[in-house]
């Protein structure tokens, strides 16, 4: 069965919590200063440490980046009726400014597109933008200029954010889920690094008039490794959904192309599964560190295909009262398929059922999916044994908590 990866509209009626006291609380509470220790935040010692209990430098610098993820949605045009539709509503001068992040002390120096790689019929260029545009706005690259923000980091940032899934052909890309070849010469033993077909379709596809993302985020990277390559510098991707699956592919995609690029860090929120044991190995090998924010009720992070039960020497199918031969025969055929996937980097584990604020019979598949409740959820977490804080407050709009419905009113509401 295909699943789709998506995110919710901001216009939508489904109940889902609005930031709003996180924005307050974000330029109330002064961040700390990282100095020296930033290395360890951006993940060079894989945030030994600093998970369980959730670090609370660490907690805000995951905040702080899902806001500039949260500054992709803002500012995308959803309205298929307009002219610019799939467009950036707003120019790179003043992006964070209408976003609501006045004083990030980063200047956007990039937009960013994916094209998709499907060919529709000429006759669907007569249909609304809606369903023949192809190529979208993504997100953006942004550098950190302030000094005293560079001094608070430790060094200067450069960000990347991508938004989720907003377009039709972006979900069909979606369904494109089986895994296809890199393309790439890897001198080593195990699985060949593969990735899901339509992630790398929309990262790699370009047309006539458009550069593929790959592209753009070669050159963009690559001008500002010139420009700001001979002081401390880090890299940090960040994305929600489609968005997390991508900046997983870009990570990699730099930490190969520029052999010595700084330290190179995804914050994903909402991640998919992107690529086989393989790409896994290959991203780990390359210096990549990829923290991925997992909501336990959200199904998206469990699609698509399916892992293989691994110990850190040993993998293995659980199939119980099966002989040892038959496991045996059950992996050398799965791995064999299109369909054997595996998570890449370390985990920060949350629950919709941890927070009082989401209440309902069952977890809500649009809401335990939006990026809002995850932020909502870093925010409250403590630990896996005691989930959530005390001094938690309330980040949704409204004063009660929110009681989702087990499904969406219209199917609309989940694209």
């Amino acid at each position: 069965m295909n699943l789709t990866v998506g995110t919710i509209r901001p216009s939508c009626t489904v109940p889902t919590p609005k930031c709003v006291a996180y924005t307050a609380r974000c330029s109330a509470v002064k961040p700390a200063r990282l100095g020296k220790n930033w290395t360890e935040y951006q993940g060079a010692r894989n945030w030994e440490g600093l998970l369980d209990p959730l670090d609370d430098n660490l907690r805000d610098e995951i905040l702080r980046y899902g806001r500039f993820v949260e500054a992709t949605y803002k500012a995308f045009d959803f309205d298929s009726s307009s002219p610019s539709y799939a467009t950036c509503r707003f120019p790179k001068h003043s992006l964070f400014h209408r976003c609501g992040l006045p004083r990030t002390g980063y200047r956007v120096t990039k937009n960013l597109h994916a094209t998709s790689g499907i060919r529709l019929p000429r006759w669907v260029d007569k249909a609304s933008n809606r369903v023949s545009n192809q190529t979208s706005w993504i997100g953006y690259v942004a550098v950190c200029e302030d000094e005293d923000e560079i001094a608070r980091l430790g060094r200067r940032d450069v960000v990347i954010a991508y938004r989720g899934t907003a377009t039709c052909l972006e979900w069909l890309e979606n369904l494109s889920s089986t895994l296809t070849h890199l393309g790439v010469d890897v001198n080593r033993d195990g699985p060949e690094p593969m990735v899901a077909k339509g992630f790398f379709n929309l990262f790699t596809s370009r047309t006539a008039t458009q550069r593929s993302l790959r592209q753009e985020v070669r050159e963009e990277i690559g001008r500002l490794l010139q420009s700001y390559g001979d002081e401390p510098l880090s890299l940090t991707i960040t994305g929600h959904s489609l968005g997390a699956a991508l900046a997983t592919l870009s990570a990699y995609d730099i930490t190969t192309t520029f052999r010595h690029a700084t330290l190179v860090t995804v914050i994903s929120f909402g991640a998919p599964r992107v690529g086989n044991r393989g790409f896994r190995s290959h991203v780990e090998k390359c210096g990549s560190k990829v923290l991925r924010i997992v909501n336990s009720d959200d199904l998206i992070t469990k699609v698509p295909g399916f892992v293989i039960e691994e110990d850190e020497d040993d993998v293995s199918t659980k199939v119980a009262g099966l002989p040892n031969w038959f496991q045996r025969r059950v992996e050398d055929t799965l791995f064999q398929t299109q369909w054997v996937y595996a998570d890449v980097g370390r985990e920060l584990r949350v629950s919709s059922r941890d927070s009082r604020y989401l209440t309902g019979p069952t977890p809500n598949l649009a809401t335990s999916h939006d990026l809002e409740t995850y932020l909502h959820l870093v925010n409250g977490f403590m630990s896996s044994k005691c989930p959530v804080r005390t001094t938690a407050k309330n980040m949704f709009s409204g004063r009660g908590p929110k009681k989702a419905p087990i499904l969406p009113q219209k199917l609309e509401n989940l694209v």
